[in-house]
């Protein structure tokens, strides 16, 4: 089993006043589907965004035994990708965001060969899949629904095919009984794909029944730790 992420003493506060969880310490290895759990304001969503690099944190998150600032930010985020709950609404169009995001000099390192040059249509087609018409792709962002942009957003995400870890806050909150079903078995499914290149998910949730479906492995945060649970257990 190999080991993807490493989290060694992880902490967070708040302007150095307020503790919001310290010592966090577990792996991320090939294969997991980490459910996280916790408190509402516990540091779910926190905990995603330092893993991501996004925030300054306490302790270390090594990927593949490196540090994000040994390999460089920008690559590391190419393999760690992180997918908000809300996209921030973004100037243009969701086609705009992806011409752009493509054409950064990490994702193109970092993509397969084969897929360096993915074609627009892929992107539309993971979309489709998921109930996207094609259209939605050429309006502005701020004309989208919550559910549009969640399921845009996370098909960007997955086509770019460089992100061996996914960090997912809540991907399918604003979506219906059938679209969620039909998103949590399109990532089950190319995690178990030998032509993608994901490889594990950390997933935040506050459906029991989706943990359920979709977990493999359970942490539980509190401001001192964490620890891994059997199953999952309504916060």
């Amino acid at each position: 089993m190999s080991n993807l992420l490493h989290v060694d003493s992880l902490g967070y506060d708040i302007n150095k006043t307020r503790n919001v969880f310290s010592d966090l310490t577990f792996d991320v290895n090939e294969g997991d589907v980490i459910v996280l759990q916790g408190k509402s304001g516990a540091g779910k969503s926190t905990l995603l965004k330092c893993l991501a690099h996004l925030i300054e944190y306490k302790g270390e998150v090594r990927y593949r035994g490196s540090q994000p600032r040994a390999i460089g930010v920008p690559s590391y985020r190419t393999k760690v990708a992180y997918v908000p709950q809300r996209p921030s609404l973004l100037p243009g169009t969701p086609h705009d965001f992806l011409k752009a995001l493509s054409g950064f000099s990490s994702r193109t390192k970092c993509a397969k060969r084969s897929k360096a040059t993915r074609d627009y249509a892929d992107y539309v087609q993971i979309g489709k899949a998921w109930g996207v018409d094609e259209e939605l792709w050429s309006r502005n962002w701020s004309n989208l629904s919550g559910g549009e942009s969640q399921r845009i957003s996370l098909a960007i995400a997955v086509g770019l095919d460089t992100a061996e870890v996914l960090l997912l806050d809540e991907p399918t909150s604003a979506l219906d009984p059938n679209s969620t079903n039909l998103v949590e078995r399109f990532l089950l499914d190319e995690m178990a794909s030998s032509e993608s290149e994901l490889k594990a998910i950390v997933w935040v949730t506050h459906s029991d029944e989706q943990a359920q479906r979709v977990g493999t492995r359970f942490l539980r945060i509190t401001q001192t730790g964490c620890e891994e649970e059997r199953g999952y257990v309504e916060p």
